[in-house]
């Protein structure tokens, strides 16, 4: 038994492992396109541009919306208006 991490697991001995791989190695395609980040699965080129237009409006969504409740927060300051109903009016 080992001291490190893996102590009191089943470990697989060395020749499964090693045949274990080989099955694997054999039936992941390794030509594929790389992932843009890891963990991702490669997108097929066809969907790249729908993709990043609706990356651009996710994104021009959560700004735009952050841009508004800050506006609307300094007009609200400006005027002394507490949009909790909490505090005093001027």
């Amino acid at each position: 038994m080992r001291d490190d991490d893996t102590a009191g697991e089943a470990v697989l001995p060395a020749p499964v492992r090693d045949h274990l791989g080989q099955q694997l190695r054999g039936v992941l395609t390794t030509e594929s396109d790389k992932p843009q980040f890891l963990g991702d699965d490669p997108v097929p080129d066809a969907f790249a541009p729908q993709l990043r237009k609706l990356e651009t409006r996710l994104k021009t969504h959560e700004e735009g919306t952050g841009a508004v409740e800050d506006a609307l927060d300094r007009i609200l300051d400006a005027l002394g208006v507490n949009p909790d109903g909490k505090g005093t009016q001027p």
